[in-house]
């Protein structure tokens, strides 16, 4: 049997090299239309033709403003997620390996979720009940949390009551508490919702005004800012805390997400 033909090779029709092109010049030019309008490696009157050939371009085919604007999109999403690469490898042990910060689940686990969160925020509750799920689920996930609290001087309030809640091994149980709540966490509600869980209240008032404890929350603020954290939750996934494979989530997501993301994880080792 004689073998098949090798086919040729693919080419692009003239007609979509020419888009292509257009589309290509049309994104650098949106890109860098201040500094181009400052420089001088145009005289007026060629920054004027390729205004004029855009423009034309424009005109019979608008879709390539769209395609330029899409591509622009495309290297900005990839620029972001480069840079994000390179925080969380620089910033792996702040955020797998401080032996400060709470954990749930199993500590040994082959998988670590690191989660920024506030305990005022909405999205933090809807994802509360997922990881708890995630938990019941996967023996072998190891959860860290980073009280982050960015909603104002309430949510600083319940960071530094949950941080001062681990000092008597309950932070889990006084976390639960603040995530469920549909109230504000106010003095006399956290009083309320930690002797609930069984937690001293004298104890747990003294140690929330330690100055540790305020340098633990500024930690977290920094490390959020390095890696480029705007908003919570904002979750970091990684097998055996290896940067290298790791993945930010920004929002909330549900257990199948976690699920994916964690066996995702796993398969990237």
């Amino acid at each position: 049997m004689r073998p098949p033909l090798p086919r040729p090779p693919h080419r692009r029709p003239p007609h979509s090299r020419k888009r292509g092109l257009l589309a290509l010049l049309l994104g650098l030019l949106l890109f860098a239309a201040p500094a181009l309008a400052q420089s001088s490696a145009f005289t007026p009157a060629q920054r004027a033709e390729i205004v004029d050939i855009l423009r034309e371009a424009l005109r019979q085919d608008p879709s390539i403003l769209r395609e330029a604007l899409v591509g622009l999109e495309e290297a900005e999403q990839r620029d972001r997620a480069a840079a994000r690469r390179a925080a969380i490898g620089q910033h792996a042990d702040a955020l797998f390996r401080d032996a400060a910060d709470p954990v749930r689940g199993n500590a040994r686990g082959d998988v670590t979720v690191v989660e920024f969160f506030d305990a005022r925020c909405g999205y933090c509750k809807q994802l509360h009940p997922a990881l708890e799920a995630l938990l019941r689920r996967d023996a072998n996930v190891r959860i860290v949390m980073k009280d982050l609290p960015i909603l104002g001087p309430n949510s600083v309030l319940a960071s530094r009551a949950l941080l001062a809640a681990q000092r008597q091994g309950k932070y889990a149980q006084l976390q639960d508490a603040l995530l469920g709540l549909r109230t504000e966490p106010t003095e006399a509600v956290l009083r309320r919702e930690a002797e609930r869980v069984g937690l001293d209240w004298t104890r747990l008032r003294r140690d929330m005004d330690d100055p540790a404890i305020a340098r633990r929350i500024e930690e977290n603020i920094r490390l959020a800012q390095s890696l480029g954290i705007e908003g919570t939750p904002a979750l970091v996934i990684a097998a055996n805390g290896d940067p290298a494979g790791a993945t930010m989530v920004p929002g909330a997501v549900d257990l199948a997400q976690l699920e994916r993301l964690v066996g995702a994880a796993r398969g990237a080792r």
